[in-house]
């Protein structure tokens, strides 16, 4: 166990994650609170002792000093502190789930909860102990009724109906208005929600997204019209359904990769999205990578790739 004059060092130089700041300090203190069973606590929930209390102010003290160092340095620097510090760090209290606290140190992003099979219950306990880690969460295939739940249990919590998806941002800002930007374009209107889940993913992950939608080739102008916003982009996701020709026009009118998301929207010869996904793979316009039939998250997570590291070579 780091001191805490060597642990705060760190923080005000830009070298440990606030979050990461926080856990260190507290698992030195006796005596850490115990939520009541059945029931896992939140940072802001928890009640905290004045040790516990007073570790908070000093970290928050220390972020403006950490935010001095410039945006280029701070995510490396923060890296290479988090992997000597925690190499292998997992919280598996819970039981259920194994938790990878290093992710965001090995991968530049945080671990993603799937909510489709987790009980409303699962959700929000995984929900929490991410967020007394990281300054990010994201849950997507999240019903309305187990978004209420969560919503209702933990404070900041974002819930996007369309996107079926969960966010909650430490700081409680969205994503940049200017500069570089992902754009998320769909066939039709009965495509958003998978277009919505990666915008949502793009955006939670820290990159701007502009959303192109109801362009598809049944009515081709309406695309071109917008393709000005949509050549500027850094990434373009591209989520169709029926025969999934929009990826293949737009993978020979941009200079960017092109994500390729099938849907499973179409007619009974579409296999709910195989034709679509069958028609994307076989595109002969360059440039055009495939996810998953209605992986709209896995399709936001890479563009959000694309977009970043892109960004950080701008800036050295």
């Amino acid at each position: 166990m780091m001191n805490i004059d060597n642990i705060l060092k760190l923080v005000q130089s830009g070298d440990l994650d606030i979050a990461e700041a926080k856990r260190l300090l507290e698992e030195g203190l006796s005596g850490a609170h115990t939520a009541p069973a059945g029931r896992p606590e939140t940072a802001v929930q928890a009640g905290r002792t004045p040790e516990q209390s007073a570790i908070d102010k000093t970290v928050l003290d220390s972020k403006e000093d950490a935010g001095q160092q410039s945006a280029g340095e701070r995510p490396m620097r923060r890296k290479a502190a988090f992997l000597s510090l925690s190499e292998d760090a997992v919280d598996d209290s819970l039981g259920y789930a194994q938790l990878d606290l290093s992710r965001p140190a090995r991968t530049g992003f945080p671990e993603v909860i799937y909510g489709e099979s987790k009980s409303a219950e699962q959700i929000a306990a995984i929900f929490e102990r991410l967020a007394a880690h990281t300054d990010r969460v994201l849950a997507t295939r999240v019903d309305a009724d187990k978004a209420a739940y969560v919503a209702e249990r933990i404070p900041g919590v974002k819930h996007h109906p369309e996107a079926r998806a969960l966010t909650w941002l430490r700081s409680g800002e969205a994503a940049p208005d200017g500069g570089s930007y992902v754009v998320v374009v769909c066939a039709g209107t009965s495509d958003v929600p998978v277009a919505e889940e990666a915008a949502v993913t793009a955006e939670c992950l820290g990159s701007r997204v502009e959303r192109v939608y109801d362009v598809g080739v049944a009515g081709i102008h309406r695309l071109f019209r917008r393709l000005p916003v949509i050549r500027g982009a850094s990434a373009v996701v591209v989520v169709a359904g029926m025969e999934g020709a929009l990826a293949s026009v737009l993978g020979g009118l941009v200079a960017v990769p092109v994500i390729a998301v099938p849907t499973s929207v179409g007619y009974g010869a579409s296999f709910q999205g195989i034709a679509a996904l069958l028609s994307m793979l076989n595109a002969c316009a360059p440039g055009i990578s495939v996810v998953n039939i209605d992986n709209g998250f896995g399709a936001g997570y890479n563009a959000a790739l694309i977009h970043q590291n892109g960004t950080k070579r701008d800036e050295k």
